[in-house]
């Protein structure tokens, strides 16, 4: 008989659409191939439905705050139950913009240059330090969200206007803009998955373009690279998923500008919507969308 699966899915983030949309269609692909699944949200009848279930692994399909930021991780670790994706440590770190940028640049990974700013300083002296150190345009980002919520190019003319909008967060980043291709690799445990590389019509590649299909973000696969160059992406991508201590699958983003990888940031638990890049990956280099979450269960039960 095969294995009983629990599905968390949804929670609060800004991301709870995504995590539904991928709570249910992985549970729909277990249950099309005869795995026992239930699906929960993570709220206070969590540890209730664990008990009840009595699961052999907790699928987390949660994105953004409190689902893949250590928070889920260190609730799932008291039960006792496998789950799937990267542990609180390793979780945590990728998911602070900050700290995994401080390691990036430790382990001599290129990472665009940033100012870590705390709504502390006034306005002129921080548009001296982006003169300085950065360079208009700039880009604006939460440390702790996901999927490009809340993520804004800024020239000198609006850079005000858009903090304006964070202003909720403790802390944001600014990042110095870098031009170039979209491009994002993944690994699932020891394996180096693959590449896409993405055009979308929009800006860059923000929550729209990578959630609605009227945005019509091209998906280019292969990857128009070098064989020295896609080795070298993918060298990375793996470096950076050990480096932090992740398991399961991790998709990692990169600009590919004058010849040269910047990481902008490594995602502990991509997404497995219909519009996800890692199930396309998976799916050009023949591992159908059961076999991949296969893998990431399997990887799920070897940190155990």
């Amino acid at each position: 008989m095969k294995k009983k699966i629990l599905v968390i899915c949804g929670g609060i983030s800004k991301e709870r659409e995504i995590s539904l949309d991928t709570g249910k269609q992985v549970a729909k692909e277990l249950r099309k191939n005869n795995y026992n699944v239930e699906i929960t949200e993570p709220n206070f009848e969590l540890f209730q439905k664990i008990k009840s279930f009595k699961p052999n692994i907790v699928f987390n399909a949660l994105h953004g705050q409190f689902g893949e930021d250590g928070y889920i991780q260190s609730v799932l670790e008291t039960s006792g139950i496998p789950y799937t994706h990267s542990g609180v440590i390793a979780s945590a770190i990728a998911m602070d913009k900050e700290l995994s940028k401080k390691i990036f640049l430790k382990n001599n990974i290129l990472t665009p240059k940033y100012i870590a700013y705390s709504f502390n300083i006034s306005k002129n002296k921080l548009v001296n330090q982006i003169n300085k150190n950065l360079k208009f345009p700039v880009v604006i980002k939460p440390i702790n969200e996901g999927s490009s919520v809340n993520v804004f190019i800024c020239t000198k003319l609006n850079l005000f206007k858009y903090i304006e909008l964070l202003k909720d967060y403790k802390k944001i980043i600014i990042e110095e803009f870098i031009p170039g291709r979209e491009i994002q690799a993944a690994i699932i445990g020891p394996k180096k998955l693959g590449a896409i590389e993405l055009k979308p019509k929009r800006k860059f590649y923000d929550y729209k373009a990578k959630y609605s299909s009227k945005a019509k973000t091209k998906h280019i696969i292969p990857v128009d690279l070098s064989k020295k160059d896609y080795n070298k992406l993918m060298n990375v991508s793996f470096k950076v998923h050990q480096l932090i201590g992740c398991s399961g699958v991790t998709r990692s983003d990169f600009k590919f500008y004058k010849g040269k990888f910047y990481l902008l940031e490594i995602n502990t638990q991509p997404g497995m919507t219909s519009l996800s890049l890692v199930p396309e990956i998976a799916a050009y280099h023949g591992i159908s969308f059961i076999k991949l979450i296969e893998l990431i269960l399997k990887d799920a039960y070897k940190k155990k």
